[in-house]
């Protein structure tokens, strides 16, 4: 027996097709055109809640109580992420009548941006003591920047007569007040006490090599060649500006800070580390394209068959590498092999706040000969032609 037709009747057939799907139609094209008009409301909306709000992205939480000047930079980034319970903890005395006064005089702070002078320290008693200058450039919710200026003063009890619960770095308290000028390294006083301070540059440089030979000691044969001076690294401070940042606003600054790492016959590899704002300090990693070289002899790897990218790669150091602050590029050369006739270079640039590379060569054929192939050229990748 046949199975019976799941076909609809030709009259209703025919009646969907001349009318109902014609209705259908029109009305999803009214929806669809109503849909497109709502979304594009809805992005210029959004655009205008962007534009209209004085507040950026919160910065990276920052709480480091491992010396004043990281104390106090906590300080303020906690301000500036409107974290003021953060805040508060980090005096030991308070710093205003209660909690709520305390926050509430940071109603009208948008953003606070700080600089730190030298810290002078002594100990007394069982507790070391610091007193560091200060200069902060805040900038309230209309808009309006103001300088303050003065010192913090912090103690530190000695960790091996404290009874539970430990108290760590604290500050004891603060005396700012608001500057005749609106350069804050003008307004940053020299000192906060008699004895001479450490500059904020070398303190810094201390840290971050506290830091590399932490990181690095088991990787870098020079790690253990820096605390006699035989070995030094170098320091290079940077200028930028993000894109979003205000036309009056102040240049940003970090410190790029390169350490030799090891040597062999014909090859040397650096490691870096970036110092950025609010004092975090970042080992670097380098983005690098990655190939798989296929030869038409593999037992002399004198002539390419061909070469495929596989995908990019990070590299913790670089090789035969150095600094150019003209370009505020990073650029490699790697031999192969000692003549130089197989390599690899790259380099990368510098903008708003991130290495990035720009321009790769890589010549894989040992032949005697330097005959590279452009992989990348000012931020593109490039078809390869193997003759």
């Amino acid at each position: 027996m046949a199975a019976p037709s799941r076909r609809l009747p030709a009259t209703l057939t025919t009646k969907f097709h001349s009318k109902d799907f014609t209705e259908v139609l029109r009305r999803a094209s009214i929806v669809l055109g109503q849909m497109e008009r709502m979304m594009k409301f809805g992005l210029w909306v959004a655009l205008l809640c962007l534009a209209c709000s004085p507040a950026m992205a919160a910065p990276a939480y920052l709480d480091d109580r491992s010396s004043p000047e990281q104390l106090v930079t906590s300080l303020y980034n906690a301000v500036n992420r409107r974290e003021y319970a953060r805040a508060w903890d980090y005096f030991s005395t308070p710093p205003s009548a209660d909690f709520a006064t305390f926050s509430k005089g940071y109603e009208q702070t948008d953003e606070v941006q700080l600089t730190l002078g030298g810290v002078s320290s002594e100990g007394a008693a069982g507790s070391i003591y610091h007193a560091i200058p200060v200069a902060i450039r805040a900038r309230d919710m209309q808009g309006n920047w103001n300088v303050f200026a003065g010192c913090y003063h912090l103690r530190q009890v000695s960790a091996a007569i404290q009874d539970p619960p430990f108290r760590g770095l604290s500050i004891e308290r603060a005396n700012l007040r608001a500057a005749s000028t609106d350069n804050p390294d003008e307004a940053l006083p020299k000192s906060c006490g008699d004895l001479p301070a450490v500059s904020p540059a070398d303190a810094l440089r201390a840290r971050v090599m506290a830091i590399f030979q932490s990181e690095q000691a088991r990787f870098c044969d020079w790690a253990d060649r820096f605390e006699n001076g035989e070995v030094k690294a170098q320091a290079y401070d940077i200028s930028f500006r993000y894109s979003y940042d205000a036309a009056d606003q102040p240049d940003r600054k970090v410190t790029l800070f390169a350490f030799p790492c090891s040597s062999g016959a014909y090859n040397t590899s650096e490691v870096y580390y970036l110092a950025e704002e609010y004092n975090v300090i970042t080992a670097l990693s380098f983005a690098a394209p990655d190939h798989d070289y296929v030869y038409k002899d593999p037992d002399e790897s004198a002539k390419l068959k061909r070469m495929t990218l596989r995908g990019f790669s990070a590299q913790s150091s670089l090789v035969n590498s150095s600094y150019d602050a003209a370009t505020k590029s990073i650029s490699s050369f790697s031999k192969w092999r000692g003549i130089g006739d197989a390599s690899s270079s790259g380099t990368w640039r510098f903008f708003e706040g991130r290495f990035i590379l720009t321009d790769y060569l890589v010549d894989p054929t040992y032949d005697g000969k330097e005959n590279a192939f452009t992989v990348m050229k000012n931020g593109k990748l490039l078809p390869v032609k193997v003759p």
